[in-house]
């Protein structure tokens, strides 16, 4: 099963974990999409977007009409999630112009700690 944890990690933490992974130490090594804070998280991952989420989980390239259909909801609104999305790096857009979440669990990680 292939898992991608998001998470929210400083600037210098998320950098570290990149260098980490360009030096090939598979032991710090995970699919991460980090966020900046817990705000910006949520920003982006509103209530629709990870209902949209759930449905490309494992289901390969669709097209963003069939990503519509898989959540009953109109193909305009999810043209706008699927922007937000390919805009925060958390989906991809295949050759043929097809949206892809190239993986089939979600893990979703961060700390909430007294001010």
């Amino acid at each position: 099963m292939k898992t991608v944890t998001l998470d929210v990690r400083s600037p210098g933490d998320a950098m570290a974990g990149l260098a980490a992974t360009w030096k090939g130490d598979k032991a710090k090594t995970s699919a991460r999409i980090s966020f900046a804070s817990p705000e910006v998280l949520w920003r982006v991952l509103t209530q629709k977007r990870w209902e949209l989420l759930k449905a490309l989980c494992g289901a390969g390239p669709v097209s963003i009409r069939e990503a519509a259909r898989r959540v009953g909801r109109d193909v305009k609104a999810v043209h706008g999630d699927v922007t937000a999305l390919l805009n925060a790096g958390v989906i991809d857009r295949t050759e043929d112009g097809r949206i892809v979440f190239p993986f089939d669990a979600v893990k979703v990680e961060f700390l909430l700690q007294a001010a």
